[in-house]
């Protein structure tokens, strides 16, 4: 499998946010790769997106990376608690992003080593509503990785943080509003959610 390159990630965001499904996120942990197909998707473009932290552009300490080149790591907190990926897109200087919102574990060596970041325990022993949230949300994914905000800026074509062609084209893609930006007026109904 070969790792995207950064012309993959700078091209439109709504067609990058599509392909991502299916790919496979690797993040190297303590000399170990960890491997989650993507299964839901987000974007977020800030010259028109009220959603976007950088929305018509806005320049902050928290929103730099977003202007970073395309096949950058943004990474950010939301509630002062739960951290949440993003994969810059666009050129570079356009503000624009997928957060990545949900995965699958690759392998059950991959299962059960998220499981053990995430709930101190392997697949095994995790109960019914373990099982059911395992990775199906932005933080939830960066628990089981341990992604925190340290890893902000990180290259996606490094070694530590990047996504692998899996080969796989899905058919069947849905689409919907995007979760928890009920504050982004008209910009809260754009059908930019994909899933699996």
């Amino acid at each position: 499998m070969e790792k995207l390159t950064r012309d993959f990630y700078g091209r439109d965001t709504l067609t990058v946010a599509r392909e991502l499904l299916g790919k496979y996120l690797v993040r190297v942990v303590d000399g170990r790769a960890l491997t989650v197909r993507l299964t839901e998707t987000e974007a977020y473009i800030g010259r028109l997106d009220k959603a976007c932290h950088a929305y018509n552009y806005k320049r902050t300490k928290r929103t730099e990376t977003l202007f970073a080149p395309p096949g950058t790591a943004y990474l950010y907190l939301i509630y002062g608690m739960y951290t949440c990926l993003n994969l810059v897109t666009e050129a570079e200087g356009e503000p624009a992003a997928v957060l990545i919102r949900a995965g699958e574990p690759v392998t059950q060596v991959d299962a059960d080593a998220i499981s053990v970041k995430r709930f101190g325990c392997t697949v095994a022993q995790m109960s019914g509503y373990q099982r059911k949230n395992f990775l199906n949300g932005p933080g939830k994914l960066c628990k089981g990785l341990s992604l925190t905000t340290a890893q902000n800026g990180l290259s996606l074509l490094g070694e530590e943080l990047y996504v692998l062609d899996s080969g796989e084209r899905p058919q069947k893609i849905h689409v919907g509003k995007r979760i928890g930006i009920d504050y982004a007026e008209e910009a809260a109904d754009f059908p930019w959610r994909f899933y699996l």
